[in-house]
């Protein structure tokens, strides 16, 4: 895929970013969304404060290809679990949902089993989050019409 999807007349990935919770540290949110964007991906950013169902209905409504949560609050095991049924019950599994944040290695691994995918902890190189949502794309959804 070229960087902006456009060129080779491919869809661009559409990547909702959000911030679910009451912590109010969105730096590196808002620097993922602008990653994002510099790699040709269409980003929609959510804002601070999210329920889990204002996600949802963003990430339906939006019709998005991915949902990216930061969540720093130490409420991982329900956020992300939140999230991941509420987007089935919408009829959305397809949607990646994938994320970051301060979460250990054993709460990643139970998360990865109830259905959520790769999780980046603090120090990853954005690079690495990128090309985690081109492969998944490239096997899950290019196969999808235009």
């Amino acid at each position: 895929m070229s960087a902006a999807g456009q060129e080779t007349g491919e869809r661009r990935i559409r990547v909702l970013v959000a911030k679910p919770g009451l912590d109010g540290h969105d730096r590196g949110a808002k620097v993922i969304a602008s990653v994002f964007r510099d790699a040709g991906f269409e980003v929609i950013y959510t804002g601070l404060h999210q329920t889990p169902e204002m996600i949802v209905a963003a990430a339906v409504q939006e019709d998005v290809d991915v949902v990216a949560m930061s969540v720093l609050s130490g409420a991982h095991m329900t956020l992300f679990p939140r999230v991941r049924e509420l987007l089935d019950a919408e009829g959305a599994e397809h949607i990646l949902l994938t994320g970051g944040g301060i979460i250990p290695e054993d709460d990643m691994t139970e998360l990865r089993e109830r259905g959520v995918g790769r999780l980046f902890g603090p120090g990853t190189p954005t690079t690495e989050a990128v090309a985690y949502i081109r492969a998944w794309f490239e096997t899950e959804r290019s196969h999808e019409s235009v």
